[in-house]
């Protein structure tokens, strides 16, 4: 099976460095609709059977262009959604971004019994990121879009990626509208087949604005 998973666009959580992480989340700013308006170009030599979000509602903006190109509507999933930053909802210090990527890291590397303050632990996260995974697997569709999150997505797939792993995704970022594209299934695993960190638009859309989940030089 081939997922093809996408970060939403910028937000001005993002811009601000704002730990935004519950439902419904902030919307997209100008830059971020534009960033998903030129996802479906980006896309088009790709095959498309569904298109899946998160409850976030810059997730299903961000999809929604992929969605009406190819005549799919958007499959909103709550498993999907963003890692909970707990105690530290909506804050931007260096304090609480770095108690959130630590716990983060951590998840990749496998420890899934260190808890976010205030929040999931690493087993409660992948289990309902799996189980839509799973879904997926299960529906005889080919080929998935799914819309997430940076932290998200970052973490999955640095613990289920069977060629990355932690040290790999502390140094390769999903800034707003990256794209990896993996293949395989849960069994065998998932093999990363191409990591565009970047905005798919070019460089005029891809900004530094891009929020905590992005950091790599606070070593995530």
């Amino acid at each position: 099976m081939r997922l093809i998973l996408i970060r939403h666009g910028q937000t001005s959580s993002n811009v601000a460095g704002l730990l935004d992480t519950a439902i419904p989340g902030a919307v997209l700013t100008e830059l971020g609709e534009t960033q998903a308006a030129a996802l479906p170009k980006a896309l088009a030599g790709e095959r498309i059977d569904a298109v899946y979000a998160s409850t976030a509602v810059r997730a299903q903006q961000t999809a929604a262009p992929v969605a009406e190109v190819s005549g799919l509507p958007v499959i909103v999933r709550d498993g999907l959604r963003e890692i909970s930053a707990g105690d530290n909802e909506m804050l931007g210090s260096p304090e609480a971004v770095q108690v959130y990527i630590d716990t983060i890291v951590a998840w990749a590397m496998g420890d899934l019994d260190t808890r976010m303050p205030g929040g999931e632990d690493g087993h409660e996260v992948f289990a309902r990121f799996d189980a839509v995974i799973e879904e997926l697997e299960g529906s005889g569709l080919e080929s998935v879009v799914v819309v997430s999150h940076g932290a998200m997505l970052r973490s999955w797939l640095g613990l289920r990626g069977a060629n990355v792993d932690g040290h790999f995704i502390g140094t390769h970022p999903i800034t707003n509208t990256g794209v990896i594209i993996v293949d395989g299934d849960t069994t065998t695993g998932w093999r990363v087949d191409t990591w565009t960190g970047d905005a798919v638009g070019g460089p005029e859309l891809t900004t530094e604005a891009d929020g905590p989940a992005a950091a790599v030089e606070r070593g995530f």
